[in-house]
């Protein structure tokens, strides 16, 4: 497999992409995000015309998968309200949630004295039950300030509870470890952002 490297002045308001061509790929495209660039898998008999369609082509359809699996800050905020009254008895009631871009060393994060929480970006595009277990963390803090049992005990209602832990824990290690995550087999799905860090 050879690849090439495209920049982001090759590809005017694009991430930086790499090409990678195989000989193995007969006809199919894909693509997934690695760390700060997107990798596109393209035949290797492709010409450089093909290859140039394809990539635009593939960026649009992972931008769109992408944006459909991250939510706004207010459908966060709708989310939260309706998994406190699911599994908190509704006495969670946060003022404002939203994602942010700054959080590299947790996943989400809570403010009990304005009673603010903030989810990670790096969380976009994984899987909603995560996202969720995620929030009824920081929803339980605003419950429970500490990580006291009686936190944990909120926080275990959400019946994925420790499916998730131990999905963010996998991550976490696999980064850590730097284990790159495959590309997905269908080229319209977003890639697996691995990201180094503890769980929420």
């Amino acid at each position: 497999m050879s690849a090439a490297q495209a920049t982001s002045d090759d590809l005017p308001g694009d991430p930086v992409v790499e090409v990678r061509r195989s000989r193995k790929r007969r006809r199919t495209v894909a693509a997934y995000r690695e760390d700060d660039k997107v990798v596109v898998l393209v035949p290797a008999r492709f010409t450089r015309a093909e290859e140039r369609e394809w990539v635009a082509t593939m960026l649009a359809r992972l931008e769109r998968s992408e944006r459909r699996r991250r939510p706004s800050d207010a459908g966060l905020e709708r989310r939260a309200t309706e998994l406190s009254a699911k599994f908190l008895d509704g006495l969670a009631e946060p003022l404002q949630v939203r994602w942010v871009a700054n959080q590299n060393s947790r996943w989400g994060s809570c403010t009990p004295s304005d009673r603010s929480i903030r989810l990670s970006v790096r969380l976009q595009g994984m899987p909603a039950w995560v996202i969720d277990y995620v929030l009824v963390h920081e929803l339980a803090h605003l419950i429970e300030a500490g990580h006291t049992p009686s936190f944990w005990a909120w926080v275990d209602r959400y019946p994925k509870a420790e499916r998730a832990k131990g999905f963010l824990e996998g991550v976490a290690a696999a980064s850590s470890l730097d284990v790159a995550a495959g590309p997905p087999d269908c080229s319209d799905e977003g890639a697996a952002q691995m990201a180094r860090d503890d769980h929420a």
